[in-house]
């Protein structure tokens, strides 16, 4: 199955961050953030994309409502920002550190354009990414709108085993070591943290799933 939560397990920053181009390195930084403080909000202007150094960044919007909804929840070595390489002028989504040390490289979007320009390899690869964006969107989206909860959150699972998953040698069980809370889970599969953690322990007692604050285990059911 294609990996529709994250890129294919690849650490972009180690592949884009700008401190790889001799070019780039003198005149880069890093900015901080603490939890909840906003890398950018809505209306905010286009003019950079961001890689996760350390940390983990929500992305979203607010309804007319008032209610947030989460688009993603992105980890160390993700892209985010990046509808501005394709000319977005401003933001119609928020960007929001969700850890209290969250370290992310800006990158102007003229540089971005630049390296692109220059480096054939790495613009192939930046489009690449879009693409593979856009699809993992379109199929969440999907899923919400069209599957019950319990199979969002169970597709989801499935993504968590490719991304953080391996194999228990004595018991067969798939066991998932995710940086994710029960509430970020809920975000991203479209339901509350309370319908969730009633879902959750309606699996366990099925005996499909286990799990505790730090790993989630898929059970091998004996035949």
């Amino acid at each position: 199955m294609k990996n529709i939560w994250f890129f294919d397990n690849v650490n972009l920053f180690k592949l884009l961050c700008p401190h790889k181009f001799k070019e780039y390195q003198k005149c880069h930084t890093f900015d901080s953030y603490k939890k909840s403080d906003y890398v950018y909000f809505v209306e905010d202007a286009a003019n950079k994309v961001f890689l996760i150094q350390k940390g983990k960044v929500k992305i979203g919007y607010y309804t007319e409502e008032g209610e947030e909804v989460v688009n993603a929840i992105l980890t160390k070595g993700e892209l985010f920002g990046e509808k501005a390489i394709l000319g977005e002028e401003k933001r119609n989504e928020f960007a929001q550190s969700v850890d209290n040390a969250t370290s992310i490289c800006p990158i102007g979007i003229d540089t971005m354009h630049n390296l692109m320009r220059d480096n054939k390899t790495f613009s192939l690869k930046i489009y690449k990414f879009l693409g593979l964006r856009f699809k993992k969107l379109e199929r969440r989206l999907q899923l919400i709108l069209f599957k019950d909860t319990k199979t969002r959150f169970l597709e989801f699972t499935k993504e968590l085993c490719e991304e953080y998953g391996y194999d228990c040698e004595k018991t067969g069980d798939k066991i998932i070591v995710h940086p994710y809370t029960q509430k970020d889970i809920a975000s991203l599969i479209g339901t509350s943290r309370s319908n969730l953690n009633v879902l959750m322990n309606e699996l366990k007692e099925e005996c499909i799933i286990n799990f505790n604050r730090k790993e989630l285990r898929i059970l091998q059911k004996i035949a």
